[in-house]
């Protein structure tokens, strides 16, 4: 082959590889013009502010008067769609007392709540204690007796890996002797608990305790970590007439508004509810713009305590109350 023939050839075959390159580059940019998209983009919902917990209060007439075994209680709680339990002392008493709240009787509570708790995957969070003595008895002996009395309900929730038990400040009426022997009171039961990661929570609760700026100044006294509040929404009642009329009240929104900064937990309080499902007594936008407004963002337990409806009608109707403001 002669070099004229040799270089004609050559070029040709140059020409032809890159005619067929140029075809299948444009081939491919217009395969991936053309290709429609494949991957879509997944909406995604906000998560809930809060999550929603039942106080074992609202089933109180269910087991003191129509005998529901208070061991059943993280079976309804699953049933009714909550996540966290909150357990009432006063509920299991009948049993405890017989065994004078022996050692072996606590360790029966703890060991059957928890195993239930496990069963219907709830989450323990608060135990609440009553008639165990006045933490705010400007007595001494008696105080510090009722601060002996709560150690076995902070060894109980530790065990049950509860966060926090709920106390009550009774004791005098004279606000500055409430304050010191409050203070006093839940510091020595808070240095107990600090250990323990158990926290000591005061609901407002009636007399001096509702009064929010008189409850929020104790913690500020306080001031510790594992000792806060359980604001309630509705318990701002400072005395009491003939149950159930209330003879004065504190402000229920000014009172959550004082106590939040100090909130390890929150109850939604609720009695009656109109015909659009909103509870009658407070405004559940406006308080739970109050907690948010806080910073809070943990557990809400519903603790219905209205007549009207039944108590399972009630607790449903109070966390679908709830449910429209989670997100």
């Amino acid at each position: 082959m002669n070099r004229t023939k040799f270089n004609r050839n050559t070029t040709f075959a140059l020409m032809a590889i890159f005619l067929i390159g140029t075809t299948a580059c444009k081939q491919k940019e217009k395969k991936e013009v053309e290709e429609p998209e494949t991957s879509m983009e997944v909406e995604t919902t906000a998560e809930p502010w809060f999550k929603i917990s039942l106080a074992q209060w609202s089933m109180h007439r269910m087991i003191r008067e129509d005998g529901m075994d208070p061991y059943l209680f993280a079976e309804k709680a699953k049933e009714w769609g909550f996540e966290g339990l909150e357990y009432v002392s006063g509920l299991y008493y009948p049993e405890l007392e017989k065994d004078n709240f022996s050692e072996e009787a606590m360790k029966n509570f703890v060991d059957k709540s928890l195993a239930e708790s496990k069963k219907h995957g709830l989450e323990n969070l608060i135990i609440m204690i009553d008639g165990q003595g006045d933490l705010a008895t400007p007595n001494e002996s008696e105080r510090n007796a009722a601060v002996e009395n709560h150690h076995k309900w902070v060894d109980a929730a530790a065990a049950l890996g509860c966060h926090s038990i709920r106390v009550n400040l009774s004791g005098s009426s004279e606000p500055e002797e409430w304050t010191a022997a409050a203070v006093d009171g839940l510091t020595k039961l808070s240095t107990y608990a600090k250990d323990k990661n158990v926290n000591i929570i005061v609901e407002n609760h009636g007399g001096l305790s509702s009064k929010g700026a008189l409850l929020a100044n104790v913690f500020k006294e306080v001031n510790m970590e594992n000792c806060g509040t359980l604001p309630d929404f509705g318990n701002f009642c400072i005395t009491w007439g003939e149950w159930p009329e209330c003879l004065e009240w504190y402000d229920r929104y000014k009172g959550m508004e004082e106590i939040m900064p100090y909130a390890k937990a929150v109850s939604a309080k609720s009695h009656d509810f109109d015909e659009n499902g909103d509870e009658v007594h407070s405004d559940y936008s406006r308080m739970l713009k109050i907690v948010k407004d806080a910073g809070y963002s943990g557990f809400i337990g519903v603790e219905y305590e209205g007549s009207a409806l039944s108590e399972e009608e009630g607790i449903i109707a109070t966390k679908k109350l709830l449910e429209k403001f989670q997100n």
